[in-house]
């Protein structure tokens, strides 16, 4: 039996010679003299799969009806093995368009298998877009919920690569993510150990745009280590380095609210908000998800220097009102609770806004201490007209369980914030008068003070008539 080639074309584009039928036709053409040309024709069959790098091919990937199959024209796309300038530029552009897609359908795994496609194409194009496209997938990828891990992962296989490329720059770069997702996941010491040699090998190179990036992350790390002192100093570098180069607005940010955060824990709020507000106004310019933060860092600010008021000036001015929503009114209803200085309401505030309150760290720190000081001050107010009370009366009045209330003033009696001692056997508390201060002693102290300062001088006088 013999067909011609373009019978054979004609049988092979037909609809029914797909999948399983079209290979039963290759097992029976396969005994025929005809085998030859059919393999000749499956080879260029395979090459008809690619899609033409043009901008006709995107098109037609982008009007699909679904984004599966837009998807697979991409890829499509992607496998056309043209290396022209312009395919090139097609592809870049497919890529970009695949990477959209598969973040909106949520496949990170798919992103990482992209990643690790494209090497090959990375090899064709320069060291500057390649970086580019890397970083692009791998935000793609931090934006898709739930993968911390995966992102370690591929942050981890990239490393390698670049290694092996010897990619020095998107090496860096690609550290310092991983730092940050390290320290996300509280992997503290991996961190640290990775960032300490990143910073001796960034300053050698004299980068001092990344160094700023990498130095910054320091000081956050050594703030989650509790380290005060290096987490200063870090930030210090930071500011150096930045005051050597152009730094851009979200950078500048990003160092004022890590100062911010710092002065915060040194108990100075109002340099605190000073630099809460100039991060917020960077933020708020380039419309980054941070400004929230410092949004509400500044209200934090504001309640802890006894000035709840301004919180709702505050949220109903023109930029705070960009902003409404959880976050906001978790705030306020805490600077309500502190006005009234009501514990029910602030511990309700807590409870209503766990998510937006308890679950940030630096905002339940500080409110953790506002809470404390607030009970201290109920509560001395509460026994100051009393030598004896039970202390199921005291918790009555100011609404809160028993056991919590006799174990923060047997705190206080510890810390001698009031004279006294707690009978639990009677479950009272009983209360004891300042002892007044003996002015004996200060007085006998002065008069020793002042004698030594006579003999000081008498002895300095008999000197000079020595000599």
């Amino acid at each position: 039996m013999f067909l011609p080639p373009s019978s054979i074309s004609s049988y092979c584009s037909s609809s029914f010679l797909h999948g399983p039928f079209l290979f039963s036709f290759f097992i029976f053409l396969s005994k025929t003299s005809t085998f030859d040309t059919v393999a000749n024709f499956a080879i260029v069959e395979m090459q008809s799969a690619y899609l033409p790098a043009t901008t006709d091919s995107i098109a037609q990937a982008l009007e699909a009806k679904d984004h599966a199959e837009s998807i697979s024209l991409l890829y499509r796309v992607l496998e056309n093995p043209s290396s022209s300038s312009e395919a090139m530029h097609i592809k870049e552009q497919a890529i970009l368009n695949l990477t959209d897609l598969l973040t909106q359908e949520k496949k990170a795994e798919d992103l990482r298998g992209l990643l690790t496609q494209l090497r090959p194409f990375f090899s064709l194009i320069p060291k500057a877009k390649t970086a580019k496209i890397v970083r692009g997938i791998m935000d793609a990828v931090a934006k898709i919920p739930g993968t911390s891990d995966l992102q370690i992962s591929l942050c981890k296989e990239m490393v390698e690569w670049t290694r092996a490329e010897k990619r020095t720059f998107l090496r860096q770069r690609v550290e310092a993510r991983l730092a940050g997702l390290l320290m996300e996941n509280e992997e503290y010491s991996e961190a640290l150990m990775l960032l300490s040699g990143l910073i001796k090998e960034v300053r050698r190179l004299d980068d001092k745009l990344l160094l700023v990036d990498i130095v910054i992350l320091e000081s956050k790390l050594h703030f989650s280590l509790r380290n005060l002192p290096k987490a200063k100093a870090a930030l210090t570098a930071a500011r150096t380095a930045a005051n050597a180069i152009y730094v851009p607005p979200a950078q500048q940010g990003t160092i004022d609210l890590q100062s911010g955060i710092l002065h915060a824990e040194e108990k100075d709020y109002k340099t605190a908000y000073s630099y809460f507000f100039e991060a917020f106004e960077a933020f708020n310019a380039l419309e980054d998800p941070r400004a929230i933060f410092s949004l509400k860092y500044m209200l934090l600010c504001k309640i802890m220097v006894n000035q709840a008021d301004d919180v709702a000036s505050i949220i109903a001015s023109k930029a705070g009102l960009q902003y409404l929503g959880p976050d906001l009114d978790a705030m306020k209803a805490v600077a309500d609770a502190h006005s009234k200085r009501s514990l029910k309401s602030f511990e309700t505030a807590l409870r209503d806004y766990r998510a937006q309150l308890e679950e940030d760290p630096i905002v339940h720190r500080h409110l953790s201490s506002l809470y404390n000081t607030l009970l201290e001050q109920n509560l001395c107010r509460l026994i100051e007209p009393y030598s004896r009370v039970e202390i199921v009366h005291i918790a009555e009045m100011i609404e809160l369980p028993v056991d919590h209330v006799e174990k923060k003033l047997s705190q206080m009696v510890l810390d001698r914030k009031f004279a006294g001692i707690l009978d639990q056997g009677a479950g009272s508390l009983i209360i004891f008068d300042d002892p007044k201060a003996d002015s004996i002693f200060p007085a006998t102290l002065e008069t020793v003070t002042n004698v030594g300062k006579v003999v000081d001088s008498l002895y300095v006088r008999s000197s000079r008539i020595m000599a």
